[in-house]
């Protein structure tokens, strides 16, 4: 059985992935104690805290270590100060661990704009500082919406293997088959209290579009702001955000049953993949802890693509 380590794990989307491939964790760690004492009650497994504190000599061997390291330096919704913001300079954490252990493979995830930050310096930095410890790292941006997600979410996967080893990593090629948003909509008994009560409610755009995997804009409130416009669920979720505003923040506003209103978390888990049991916390946090989550079959599917070299 392959071991793993889930660093700066959440809520836990590597767990769930590789839990199902037949994996073992045995190290993880998460510095939120939220987040952390969800992963706890998901997993059976208490993470350890701030990974700076603990020793490489302290984390058991493994065979693939995972990483969905703070993406706020590196977000178009951050100041975007890369490998020079503190969080941002975590990424040495992996690179400390993995020179100690040697895993077989890394498997890291960030949101794209880490590809164009700084004209590409912390892309250039990620891949010297892999390759100068003996890995060598492909990378690939992905659209999960193109993947049997009902969410455009784009993020960059790192695969990073040892420089002898026979593997290598192909890139996923989209699927034919798409889920719309619809498809998660809980009943009205549900969602009752939810709909927002407003007289600047805009519609610009047909109510009822055709089904198409992307997100459909079909009008706004207010000024048309962030958080502030209105999507059809015959389309794909936007991108769940950790930190956002206006009145669908996190999630978006959608029409449902003839009410606007955001997403009900258990909409939110299953736009990400997770299954409704699977705990967050309560309130925004819960809405925040999705939007910083690794979606797990994005994981599984990067994964199933590492093969040995023809």
């Amino acid at each position: 059985m392959y071991r793993f380590i889930d660093l700066f794990a959440g809520i836990g989307g590597f767990h769930v992935a590789l839990k199902k491939q037949g994996m073992d964790c045995v190290f993880a760690s998460e510095i939120d104690k939220a987040a952390a004492d969800a992963y706890a009650r998901n997993f059976n497994h208490e993470p350890a805290g701030d990974i700076c504190t603990v020793a490489s000599s302290n984390i058991p061997e493994h065979d693939i270590l995972c990483a969905g390291f703070p993406c706020q330096p590196f977000s178009r919704a951050g100041k975007r100060d890369g490998i020079n913001d503190d969080r941002g300079r975590l990424f040495y954490e992996i690179v400390r661990i993995a020179k100690h252990h040697k895993p077989m493979v890394l498997l890291l995830e960030n949101v794209k704009t880490i590809l164009t930050i700084d004209n590409g310096h912390v892309k250039r930095e990620i891949y010297r500082s892999l390759e100068k410890i003996g890995y060598r790292l492909d990378h690939v941006v992905l659209n999960a919406g193109n993947f049997g997600i009902a969410q455009k979410r784009e993020r960059c996967y790192f695969v990073a293997v040892q420089k002898d080893s026979p593997l290598s990593f192909a890139h996923p090629k989209p699927v034919k088959r798409f889920k719309l948003l619809r498809d998660f909509i809980l009943p009205h008994e549900m969602t009752e209290g939810m709909g927002l009560n407003r007289n600047d409610i805009v519609f610009d755009r047909p109510k009822n579009p055709e089904p198409q995997p992307k997100p459909m804009r079909i009008g706004y409130i207010n000024k048309c702001g962030q958080g502030e416009r209105i999507y059809s669920i015959n389309g794909h979720a936007i991108t769940l955000a950790a930190n956002s505003g206006g009145a669908g923040s996190r999630t978006g506003l959608y029409m449902v049953n003839d009410q606007i209103r955001r997403l009900h978390i258990d909409e939110a888990k299953q736009v990400m993949g997770f299954e409704k049991k699977h705990i967050v916390s309560k309130g925004i946090a819960g809405y925040r802890q999705l939007g910083n989550a690794v979606i797990p079959d994005m994981i599984s599917r990067i994964y199933d693509h590492i093969r040995i070299a023809a």
